[in-house]
């Protein structure tokens, strides 16, 4: 290699970024139309979408489209409202009010172009009549410790939306729809990417019911009477409204993935995908990849000396409820000191963990890099691995060794990015 390992491995979740930010070549843009273009969107991507349309759309529009704070972006035409992520807060419920309005105005001649990414879900926050803010956002936080995946915690977000899970479609009829994705979610599904407000939900009420149990999550009275109500169950995939919403999927994982793979190829690595949607428990998946770590170090398989091993998807972190005190950290960070935990010292393997939106869960870095020097440094430091990770302490380990990846938002979203070089 002619490069450091490191920067290496920055090279290519640099190109993973890349290729998942928005670009008019993968948004074909309606036509102007007789009557409104309106312009919504939620998502970490919601800005630099927005301003794809706006420097590109052949007629005049308005609108609003929500993202997280420090996300945002100065538009013309189209407003950007910042909120709060991964919980909801006021300023994502009151912007949620105003886009629910403006479609709900819209007629046959007028058309509607939807933005919808990563981190929708939080920022697209309407509580349905009858349910607070309040319990929204103590449901969220408690299903977010759980462990619980993100097509289970969308699938109780949208019972208690009135506008997620094909809300806002119905909202908006009989508007033509065009929706543009970037997907962050294993197996890209339409409905679960920002709880899908303009894709029919064809999960039910006793779906959300049956997750709230499994995790054990305590639920407040007002969310209770709502879903006993009947109120709660999805509009019809029958609804006229999805016949005139087209869809579009401009980016997802796999993107990220194909596109470090190329700048491996071209430092005469060889890249091994293992898939864009590993899911599971951080510290789980980190052991699995230690593991077939040892069977290249040792075997040359599934391939030869020097590999890459890319992963993507979106792991958990389970905070116990009865833990005590712990520290910081997102998925990622976690998942590089499990993984360092397991492998141990290794002369020839360096690693990166990051989340391609730039934010590792709620901490200001993107993930972690991991070399053959970490454990030497940590002991030096009297930093205990074990310790740290049983306290889900994983940022506060790599800041002391200087090893934070820390990009700032990078205004896209396909969730995990993994590499692992073995040389």
């Amino acid at each position: 290699m002619n490069i450091k390992p490191t920067e290496f491995l920055r090279q290519l979740f640099d190109a993973a970024v890349d290729a998942a930010y928005p670009k008019i070549s993968q948004m074909p843009l309606p036509k102007p139309v007789k009557g409104k273009t309106v312009v919504i969107g939620a998502g970490k991507a919601a800005a630099s979408m927005a301003k794809v349309v706006e420097d590109n759309f052949t007629g005049d529009l308005s609108g609003i489209v929500i993202t997280r704070y420090e996300h945002g972006l100065t538009l013309k035409n189209v407003r950007v409202v910042e909120a709060g992520h991964p919980v909801p807060d006021e300023e994502g419920a009151h912007a949620a009010k105003e886009i629910f309005d403006l479609v709900q105005d819209l007629g046959e001649d007028d058309q509607l172009i939807c933005l919808i990414s990563g981190g929708g879900s939080s920022l697209l926050s309407l509580p349905a009549d009858g349910v607070s803010l309040t319990s929204k956002k103590l449901i969220n936080k408690a299903l977010l410790a759980s462990g619980a995946t993100i097509s289970e915690i969308n699938t109780v977000r949208k019972k208690l939306s009135a506008i997620k899970g094909g809300k806002l479609a119905g909202a908006a009829y009989p508007a033509k729809m065009s929706t543009y994705m970037i997907s962050d979610v294993p197996g890209d599904d339409p409905s679960v990417i920002a709880s899908g407000p303009t894709i029919p939900d064809l999960t039910t009420v006793a779906d959300a019911k049956n997750i709230l149990a499994r995790y054990t999550i305590e639920i407040p009275s007002d969310v209770a009477s709502y879903l006993n109500s009947g109120l709660a169950e999805p509009i019809g995939a029958d609804h006229p409204a999805f016949g005139l919403c087209e869809n579009h999927m401009i980016s997802i994982p796999q993107d990220a993935l194909v596109a470090a793979a190329e700048i491996a190829r071209q430092h005469s690595i060889e890249p091994v995908i293992f898939g864009d949607s590993i899911e599971g428990e951080a510290k789980d998946v980190a052991r699995v990849f230690a593991g077939i770590t040892r069977q290249v170090l040792g075997y040359d398989q599934p391939a030869a000396t020097p590999c890459v091993l890319l992963s993507g998807g979106e792991t958990t972190v389970t905070v116990s409820k009865n833990a005590g005190p712990t520290g910081r950290g997102g998925r990622n960070a976690e998942f590089l000191l499990a993984y360092a935990e397991t492998l141990g010292p290794e002369s020839r393997v360096y690693a990166i963990a990051a989340d391609t939106d730039g934010i590792d869960g709620t901490e200001d870095n993107a993930g972690a890099l991991f070399d053959p020097t970490t454990h030497e440094r940590a002991l030096g430091a009297s930093l205990d691995l074990t310790d740290y990770l049983s306290r889900h302490d994983a940022y506060n380990f790599f800041a002391k060794l200087d090893d934070l990846v820390v990009t700032g938002p990078t205004r896209t979203n396909v969730n995990d990015f993994r590499a692992i070089l073995i040389l």
